[in-house]
Formats: C-alpha cells, sequence, structure tokens
C-alpha cells in the first residue's frame, strides 16, 4: 500500500492588505485553525510600526488571534457577511450575500472602515494570477515546497513588479519601501547575494 503524501490535504492562504497602498505585508499558508492564525497575526503586528486599524471576517479564531498578538493597541473590527442559500442547493462558488453585519472588538474602529473587500479583491486576483488557485481544476501543487515557491513568487511580484491600476504604481513604492518599480533580475541578485556567504563558507 502506497504511503499517503504529508503534504496532502487541505492548506489556507492567509493574506492581510492594506486598504491604501494595496502592499500586502503578510501572507502566510497554513490550516484552517488556531495556531495558523495566531501565528499569522503576530506576523502582521511584527511588520507594522504604528497603531492599525484592521478588519477580519468572522472567522472565530481571529479575535483571539488578534487580542494576542497586539493586546489592546488595536481597533479591531469584524465585518460578518450573512448568506442566503436555497434548501437543497449544491454550489461550487460562495452563497449569495445578502447583508453584513460590522462589530468593533478591540479599541475604536472607524466603522465605515470596517471592510474586508480589499482583501476580497484580492483574493480574486490571486485566483486569476496564480494558476494552483483556480477552481475546479487539475492544477493543485502536488508538493506544499513548491506551493509555497508559487505563492511567494506571486507576492513578489504583485508588491514589487506589477503596476496597480488604481494606483498607477507598485504597492511598494505607494508604500515607501521602495523608489521605483523592481524587476526579476532584482530578485536573482538578492538571491546570489544570500547564497554567496553559504558557499564561501
Amino acid at each position: 500500500m502506497r504511503a499517503k503524501n504529508p503534504d496532502a490535504g487541505d492548506v489556507w492562504l492567509w493574506v492581510a492588505i492594506d486598504a491604501d497602498t494595496k502592499l500586502v505585508p503578510s501572507w502566510m499558508l497554513g490550516k484552517r485553525d488556531w495556531a495558523t492564525a495566531q501565528a499569522f497575526a503576530v506576523d502582521i503586528h511584527d511588520r507594522v510600526a504604528d497603531r492599525i486599524q484592521l478588519t477580519s471576517d468572522g472567522l472565530k479564531w481571529y479575535f483571539h488571534a488578534v487580542s494576542f498578538a497586539f493586546g489592546y493597541d488595536i481597533d479591531y473590527g469584524v465585518l460578518r457577511k450573512l448568506y442566503g442559500s436555497q434548501p437543497g442547493e449544491i454550489r461550487y462558488s460562495p452563497a449569495e450575500v445578502i447583508g453584513c453585519k460590522r462589530e468593533k472588538r478591540i479599541g475604536n474602529p472607524d466603522s465605515n472602515h470596517i471592510s474586508t473587500s480589499f482583501v476580497g479583491r484580492q483574493n480574486l486576483s490571486v485566483r486569476m494570477g496564480l494558476r494552483r488557485y483556480t477552481r475546479l481544476t487539475n492544477a493543485f501543487s502536488r508538493k506544499m515546497e513548491n506551493h509555497a515557491a508559487a505563492v511567494a513568487l506571486y507576492y513578489f511580484s504583485y508588491n514589487f513588479v506589477k503596476i496597480h491600476g488604481t494606483l498607477r504604481t507598485t504597492p511598494a513604492m505607494a508604500a515607501g519601501v521602495t523608489n521605483r518599480p523592481w524587476e526579476v533580475s532584482d530578485l536573482v541578485a538578492m538571491l546570489e547575494a544570500e547564497e554567496r556567504p553559504q558557499i564561501a563558507a
């Protein structure tokens, strides 16, 4: 009997996006569980310098993960989408959203900015730009290592290379992380610079 591939099973993509610059400062691959939620929230915390307003959907682990990572030094709100469905309906896409409920959970988030619209649009961009996330296909990754590499390349390109249609610049430039659009050669140069000390040793 053939052994089960240790990489088999569900792998979720967790994504944070800045509403103003459209920069994705943090993404993570993992299970849809408390441990990944906590690690993701801590990673976001470690990548921002100032107090931020954060919105999540209603996944139950977010509140405790955000509390663990930020304490009370955050303005955090939750957007709960209300879905409608027909009895006995078989669906291959999310059900129709019939309403939303905004909740203030920590600090004093601005209710007008409790929104998941930008990350929702980002999810669509991933599905359109990364073949592994196309629905109902056999283009999924067979190895976790290859999947992580593909996602990393996608977000490198998204943040540093691709000109955002609305901003007319890259998200990294809009966020002040760099002063020019990058090219793939910049990534290759970084990798070579990192490998040189290892080769010398």
